[in-house]
């Protein structure tokens, strides 16, 4: 077993131990049970330079009487949603791919409304040095590729091109996979520390405009549009309080909508406007570069697939043991207003 997998297992290993802890242990801090009202604040993690959906929705006002209450910034999806699974947040967003497995560790969470994606516009590329003699799938093969973190996304993407390029299992063990927070890992790339460079939305926007790298392919070219990540809320909260979720998800399909009927430069400059806000002493600069949340579905409706093609894959990797959850076992719609072409 490879190093990177051991890793995963590990980590869901914890995370299903942790997971269990909380069902076990009540609510989180930020829920309203204990006091039997429904909770108005949520508990979130952030990301450094850049403006979430929430938070996006927050200052358009579409949340309601619901607040948010930033804790910190996140270090990855899996480390977002195992936060939420375990209680020190009461929502959190990840890859699909990461929930299916964190919900087969028997993590009592629920995804309720996609808020990333891949269209034309804004998708994760894997990138190397103009000067690299890498083309193809089969010249990845001791090679090392650096991603923001490992088990989600970027991994199950970059091995699903690799079967698909007609590598080997063994073959697809011998990329070595290397995780690096997303602000340096074009720099990691320029100075030859890795060999391909994953990198995605206004990260990935800069460091083309820096010049001196090239696209091997993108997650859209490999597999079209679609949403990639949701977030998820753990069970016992949302029983405690559905109108808070469907506060949120309302919330958060509103923003979606907004952004992609507005013009860029109103959107750019209403994130950048949110950041000096909000005064974390951060460089705004990234959000100069955004161009769509990605997002597939209207008012980020979760459709099935976006879970089954991950189910599939995670399985064929050997990575469900016992148990195969189903897409209804991982998601639901019934708090978004857009499902089935409803609106907001």
């Amino acid at each position: 077993m490879s190093p990177p997998r051991r890793a995963v297992l590990r980590t869901l290993a914890t995370v299903a131990a942790l997971a269990l802890l909380a069902a076990t242990a009540g609510c989180g801090g930020g829920d309203a049970a204990a006091g039997g009202g429904r909770s108005t604040e949520l508990r979130y993690q952030g990301s450094v330079g850049q403006v979430t959906l929430p938070e996006l929705a927050a200052d358009l006002g579409y949340l309601g009487e619901v607040r948010l209450n930033w804790i910190g910034n996140v270090t990855g999806g899996p480390q977002d949603i195992q936060a939420t699974a375990t209680g020190q947040s009461d929502f959190g967003g990840a890859f699909n791919g990461a929930i299916v497995k964190l919900t087969a560790a028997n993590a009592p969470i629920t995804a309720v409304v996609s808020y990333y994606g891949s269209d034309a516009q804004t998708f994760q590329g894997y990138y190397v040095l103009d000067d690299s003699p890498i083309r193809g799938p089969r010249d990845l093969i001791g090679k090392k590729v650096g991603m923001n973190t490992l088990g989600a996304h970027a991994e199950a993407v970059l091995k699903t091109w690799l079967a698909r390029g007609g590598l080997t299992p063994a073959e697809i063990k011998q990329v070595e996979l290397v995780a690096l927070p997303p602000v340096n890992t074009e720099q990691s790339l320029r100075q030859k520390q890795i060999d391909v460079a994953v990198l995605g939305g206004v990260i990935r926007d800069k460091a083309i405009a820096g010049g001196g790298i090239r696209t091997i392919f993108t997650d859209y070219e490999l597999l079209g549009a679609f949403s990639a990540g949701t977030y998820v809320f753990r069970d016992d909260f949302i029983k405690r309080n559905p109108e808070t979720v469907k506060a949120f998800v309302t919330g958060v399909g509103k923003a979606i909508e907004w952004a992609r009927t507005q013009p860029r430069e109103t959107v750019v400059a209403r994130m950048r406007d949110i950041i000096t806000k909000r005064g974390r002493n951060e460089d705004p600069s990234l959000v100069a570069y955004w161009k769509s949340s990605g997002v597939a579905g209207r008012g980020g409706v979760i459709d099935e697939q976006e879970f089954g093609t991950w189910i599939d894959w995670l399985a064929a990797e050997g990575e469900l043991k016992g148990h195969r959850p189903k897409p209804a076992d991982i998601y639901t719609n019934r708090f978004n207003p857009f499902v089935d072409g409803g609106g907001a």
